[in-house]
């Protein structure tokens, strides 16, 4: 963890894992302006190495957000989040394909070599976090269903992270991802026993769930994260949607789950909060 009794040194660096499918902007920004505010550098990753783009709806004010029936991002997000498309801040993403090994396949003619070098690729990059970085973040929108949430790299990547007792943050549907992820020795979910929060049922689109890179608009999400946060923290964590309440972000040490856009600035916070305080548990 973090050095709790000075500021963060410019070496002190978050990594954000990105959907190519399409991210909320602001569910990036709000954290991102969070850590770079307590001095964390940031470093930005997607699936295949190319740059990230903000599904246009979270840089519309006008947009009304079919479920809650009103607007959900200010003329203030809005600008911020063009204004980060505009750069150049997103431009080099780490390619996860390229950093991270494949797990071969039980076919492979020369299996146990290629498991043999598939850990030791992943011990070497494990020690490059363990340097390197002091916490994860998973970006949410309707893109992370595509390409985040299953995604066998991603998944070792957030195991190596908390191998290292480092926090993971997950937001909106950017929290599937740790559901899926499992514990490689009891096969559980890393979320089993955990309180969580995530986008509740209630909060689902009955239509129009839309991504970039993708023809046509799918008739909502592929999956209800509720229930399958409910499977995944099992009898003994709890699902924790918040609904009706302003917030809703979780604690759970090592892991920190918000439930979607305006919660984004305060997972960051809560971030902050864990690595500088040492915060193990909140909101529930």
């Amino acid at each position: 963890m973090a050095d709790t009794s000075s500021p963060a040194s410019q070496s002190q660096r978050i990594l954000f894992v990105i959907s190519e499918y399409g991210y909320w902007g602001e569910e990036l920004v709000g954290p991102l302006e969070a850590v770079t505010a307590a001095g964390y550098s940031a470093d930005f990753a997607t699936p295949k190495g190319t740059k990230p783009l903000a599904l246009p709806p979270s840089m519309d004010p006008s947009y009304v957000d079919p479920p809650l029936g009103r607007t959900v991002t200010t003329a203030e997000m809005a600008d911020k989040v063009k204004a980060l498309e505009s750069s150049d801040t997103l431009a080099n993403p780490i390619n996860l394909s390229n950093w991270l090994p494949q797990r071969p396949y039980l076919s492979s003619p020369t299996y146990l070599d290629d498991l043999y070098a598939y850990n030791h690729r992943l011990d070497e990059i494990g020690k490059e976090i363990a340097r390197k970085y002091d916490a994860l973040v998973l970006v949410g929108g309707s893109g992370p269903i595509l390409d985040v949430a299953n995604n066998k790299r991603a998944q070792d990547l957030i195991r190596l992270f908390l191998r290292s007792d480092k926090p993971v943050a997950g937001i909106c549907y950017g929290v599937a991802a740790l559901a899926f992820t499992r514990d490689e020795i009891t096969g559980k979910s890393i979320v089993h026993g955990k309180r969580v929060t995530g986008h509740p049922l209630i909060h689902d689109y009955n239509d129009g769930h839309g991504y970039l890179h993708v023809d046509g608009i799918f008739p909502g999400a592929p999956y209800p994260l509720e229930s399958i946060l409910t499977d995944a923290v099992g009898p003994d964590g709890q699902f924790i949607g918040n609904v009706g309440k302003a917030y809703s972000v979780i604690v759970d040490y090592p892991i920190i789950t918000a439930r979607t856009t305006y919660d984004s600035a305060l997972c960051g916070e809560k971030l902050v909060a864990v690595l500088r305080q040492g915060l193990k548990r909140y909101g529930w």
